[in-house]
């Protein structure tokens, strides 16, 4: 395609989107509860497809999908994705929930359907426009958190898992989920408790007798 006709479709996506984000926004105010529109959706694809560069389309994944890949892509999710995503990519969780627009469902045909490569380019480049940050390190140009591009390619072998996912990974996952004071003070008690450490006081309150 000529490069004046991709930048006239340029043209015509943002005017498309801008008059999308005119009429939702008049709905819906600027909350984040609401659902994108069709249009909306429809010209942001498309958008972020015109941003892609086209090679990625047609790139596979370098690294062999071996046991040991898979977890360090499994192990990495449960650490940096879940909390948006969840552990089994549904997207069901509080953080995505209040997010606009939603995570899409990983397990489903729009991300599983797309290539290696253009899986990759999004972690590495996030999208614009929604919580979907770059992870994309020094290696790759970028300034994420990926130091090393190799982590994007197991979380490519990790998201092709995810349709597959065993309730035995789920659970192994959420021990690696990023947990808060609370949770990471109920847990260092159990294993206290579990060392030959003190019970945990109980919360109720004591009945004194007279």
């Amino acid at each position: 395609m000529k490069r004046g006709a991709v930048l006239m479709l340029l043209v015509l996506a943002i005017l498309g989107l801008l008059a999308a984000l005119t009429v939702s926004v008049v709905h819906d105010g600027l909350s984040a509860r609401a659902q994108p529109s069709t249009l909306e959706a429809a010209i942001a694809g498309m958008m972020r497809k015109l941003a892609m560069p086209a090679s990625m389309s047609a790139t596979k994944n370098p690294v062999q999908n071996s046991p040991e890949a898979l977890r360090e892509g499994m192990l990495h999710f449960a650490d940096h994705c879940a909390i948006c995503h969840g552990n089994d990519g549904s997207g069901a969780t509080a953080m995505g929930r209040g997010l606009y627009p939603k995570p899409p469902d990983l397990r489903a045909a729009a991300t599983q359907s797309r290539s290696d490569g253009e899986i990759f380019w999004i972690i590495e480049n996030g999208v614009r426009l929604t919580g979907m940050p770059a992870f994309g390190g020094p290696a790759s140009g970028g300034e994420g958190l990926h130091a090393d591009p190799r982590d994007s390619w197991n979380l490519v072998l990790f998201i092709r898992h995810l349709p597959a996912l065993s309730a035995e990974e789920h659970i192994e996952m959420e021990k690696y989920n990023p947990k808060g004071p609370d949770e990471r003070l109920e847990e260092q008690e159990e294993n206290d408790f579990l060392n030959g450490g003190p019970a945990k006081p109980s919360s109720e309150p004591q009945q004194h007798h007279h």
